[in-house]
């Protein structure tokens, strides 16, 4: 008895620790009425190497976010390992974040896979960030990492 009653403690731990997470990841990710990278299929970015809008009928709620999918296949694929095909930094810019540790948009059509990471970048009015990022790629990646940690965490 006393190990099913341990075993509910730490299942109810679990789950609130999962809504927990949630919330803090709805909180901190570019979420547009909670849709992630603009709608655009994250899955694509690695099979396509491309962006691909998704659709609303092809959808996953992940831990506080959805996200849509442009093949029932990148859908499920996106299932089995989410983690994989998640944006970095929760979809903020890669530059800014390595930058200026800020939460600045992106253009989901700007983007870069880099050791099997996705990196989406800002891009409009003439200033194109992954250009940017190139240029100090390593540096400012690890100022990235960092900085997520202290923006997430």
């Amino acid at each position: 008895m006393k190990s099913i009653i341990s075993f509910l403690l730490v299942c109810n731990f679990c789950i609130a620790s999962l809504a927990q997470d949630a919330v803090i990841r709805k909180k901190n990710f570019n979420l547009d009425d909670g849709i992630a990278i603009d709608g655009y299929d994250p899955v694509a970015y690695f099979k396509n190497s491309k962006a691909i809008e998704g659709d609303k009928k092809l959808s996953v709620y992940h831990q506080g976010v959805t996200y849509y999918f442009s093949s029932v296949e990148n859908k499920e694929e996106f299932k089995k390992n989410s983690s994989k095909y998640e944006p970095e930094y929760g979809g903020w810019c890669a530059y800014a974040m390595g930058a200026r540790g800020e939460k600045v948009s992106v253009n989901p059509e700007t983007f870069k896979i880099v050791n099997g990471k996705l990196y989406l970048f800002y891009n409009r009015a003439f200033n194109n960030t992954l250009k940017s990022w190139n240029k100090d790629e390593a540096n400012l990646k690890t100022k990235a990492d960092a900085n997520w940690q202290k923006l997430f965490h």
